[in-house]
């Protein structure tokens, strides 16, 4: 579609007007304790980022999915999927790519040195307890991949007695999930052990091209999940923590159009990590964490398998200095690993291997109405050397409920192992590099809640795939005939977000929305001066929710203009509106029942060429808390 069609664009100008009233009900309560936007604890009031935290209520309430389903929802994400919710799935942050946002799971990072990025269809809600976002650079912070932010989970944990949550629901096409947690305290240990499946029959993710390639099927998924999470109050102020997490999405997919076969990807994402917290005084605090993750990705019947690992040594402290501000400081070691048959160029074929070490301080300071934050970072690639990165962000209350705020900072993104020693590798590459800048207004009052954010960034020396031409020149830039990896392009990240809550009588509203322009900005590009592919110049949300009687009734409308699908080809994915309804109920004060349906209207839209999104789906769930 070369317009975006009329039932987009109707809610999109709903959305132009309710964005000053509007964001997620119960996201953004002003004494919550936060700790991604500085690394250590912080009041949600005095963050001077453009920051999100989701709280298990949102999570219940999305249902069924994965973690993208639920921050499709919020302010300057994008979701790109091939399917179904077990499908590969890719996360847009403001307009940068998949790989360009940092991903933490109880503190330990998320990547995949094959496909660059988290695998987001394996990340799973149900182990999930709260997520804070933060959006713009932060490599100042957390080093490689914040370029367009970070993303980090935190996993369910123990508090005073025990509680006991089982959930079981159901809806069309064969969508079954059972969850099932235990958490509480005894004496100096503190527990939370969850466990989780789903499965879907799915449905036919190509339908557009199966009479000609692909198999005319229906593509379903299973997942199961679990984490364990354990703490010891090992003295006043001492604490040992112990945290895991395990997911394996077996899913399937076209792959070709012969008869009875049956295509799959097996996704596997594990975390692990050991940390000890430290209160020496009132004033001085440490951590020091050991953390692994890994991601295995398989398809089957075709043979292919690749496996990162990613291993990461910490130590963080700060200093309350009164008056003077807080002082941090941080060491961190990041060590890669990937085995993938493709990497002919590395030291020993089939296996790569790099590390990262890094050095970073920072100081928070506020006095009145003034609030300062900087940070600066250092980071040694065992491949390409060193990287410096800073950032500097200020607010400053105006009066009543009022605060301007103001950041500059810088970021990079290491080329990955496969795009380093692959065969469309290339040896010498340079990290991806970014500037961004931002300018925001917040207002914070009772129920109303309002945050406009104006963000420029501007990203060099991004890795692209270069396809070689026919013949290919002399010398030839790449090993491969077929083309590689290299950096040869540039992109500038800009646009207005704006997100907010309000009630009317017994109505809270929220919404979000994103005016873009995210584009390629390099000259010798043919592509110069367009935007990036699947990027919309608009997307946004509008929720409205009340309470009749026992019943807790939302509604939602998702809204994206237009998007190109690929820059060669310049095909366009049409505009699209979804709506979503959900209902909960206190049937008593240990069982509720919820009621949800995602595209109430069954549209039929896409967001990568040839597959189809997910249809109209039903899910009636029922969850028991008993009560000891």
């Amino acid at each position: 579609m070369s317009q975006i069609s009329l039932a987009a664009r109707r809610p999109l100008l709903a959305l132009s007007a309710l964005a000053f009233a509007a964001s997620t009900h119960a996201q953004n309560r002003l004494d919550t304790v936060v700790t991604t936007a500085t690394r250590a604890p912080q009041k949600l009031s005095d963050v001077l980022s453009d920051m999100t935290v989701l709280t298990r209520a949102d999570i219940e309430r999305q249902a069924f999915g994965s973690l993208a389903d639920l921050l499709r929802r919020q302010v300057g994400f994008e979701m790109i999927r091939n399917g179904g919710a077990g499908a590969n799935t890719s996360m847009f942050v403001r307009g940068a790519d998949t790989r360009h946002t940092a991903v933490l799971i109880d503190g330990v990072r998320i990547d995949s040195q094959a496909s660059s990025g988290a695998s987001w269809s394996a990340i799973p809600m149900a182990q999930v307890e709260r997520v804070e976002i933060v959006r713009g650079a932060a490599s100042a912070l957390y080093g490689s991949d914040a370029i367009g932010g970070v993303v980090q989970i935190f996993t369910r944990k123990g508090e005073g007695k025990p509680v006991i949550d089982f959930g079981i629901g159901g809806g069309n096409r064969g969508l079954a999930k059972v969850d099932a947690s235990i958490s509480g305290r005894s004496g100096i240990i503190d527990y939370a052990l969850a466990a989780a499946g789903e499965s879907s029959n799915g449905f036919n993710a190509r339908p557009a091209a199966a009479t000609a390639t692909f198999t005319p099927d229906d593509d379903g998924y299973q997942s199961r999940n679990a984490s364990l999470r354990l703490g010891v109050q090992l003295a006043a102020g001492h604490r040992l923590e112990a945290s895991a997490l395990t997911s394996h999405v077996n899913s399937e997919y076209d792959s070709t159009a012969t008869a009875r076969t049956d295509d799959r990807t097996l996704s596997d994402t594990r975390a692990t990590r050991l940390a000890w917290a430290a209160q020496w005084t009132g004033a001085l605090r440490s951590e020091l964490s050991v953390g692994e993750s890994s991601e295995r990705y398989e398809t089957q019947p075709s043979p292919y398998v690749t496996k990162t690992r990613v291993r990461t040594y910490g130590f963080n402290t700060s200093w309350n200095l009164g008056a003077a501000g807080t002082l941090q400081g941080l060491l961190e070691r990041r060590e890669d690993q990937l085995d993938n048959t493709g990497l002919i160029a590395a030291a020993r074929p089939g296996h790569g291997e790099r590390h990262q070490d890094a050095i970073g301080a920072g100081w928070t300071w506020a006095a009145n109405a003034l609030s300062v934050q900087l940070n600066v970072r250092h980071d040694r690639d065992s491949e390409f050397g060193g990287v410096d990165t800073g950032s500097l962000a200020g607010g400053y209350r105006l009066g009543g409920a009022w605060r301007v705020q103001a950041s500059a900072g810088t970021s990079f993104r290491a080329p990955s192992l496969y795009q380093r020693f692959s065969d469309s590798g290339k040896a010498t590459l340079r990290p991806e590099q970014a500037r961004n800048a931002e300018l925001g207004l917040h207002y914070a009052a009772g129920r109303d809640e309002f945050s406009l954010t104006a963000y420029r960034n501007l990203v060099r020396d991004l890795i692209v795939y270069v396809s070689t031409p026919v013949p290919a020149p002399v010398p030839a830039r790449c090993p491969s005939p077929f083309g590689c990896y290299d950096n040869v392009s540039q992109g500038r990240l800009q646009g207005l977000s704006l997100r907010g809550a309000t009630a009317l009588g017994p109505v809270r509203l929220s919404g979000t929305l994103d005016l873009q322009a995210p584009k390629d900005v390099d000259k010798a590009s043919a592509n110069y001066g367009k935007l990036l592919a699947r990027r919309a110049k608009t997307h946004g949300s509008v929720r409205a929710e009340t309470d009749v009687g026992a019943w807790t009734l939302g509604a939602q409308l998702l809204a994206s203009s237009k998007r190109t699908d690929n820059l060669s080809t310049r095909y366009q994915l049409g505009g699209y509106a979804l709506l979503d309804v959900d209902a909960q109920v206190a049937l008593s004060s240990q069982l509720s029942l919820q009621f949800k349906v995602d595209n109430l209207l069954d549209r039929q839209y896409q967001t990568a060429r040839s597959y189809a999104a997910t249809p109209r789906q039903v899910f009636i769930g029922l969850r028991v808390t008993p009560q000891f």
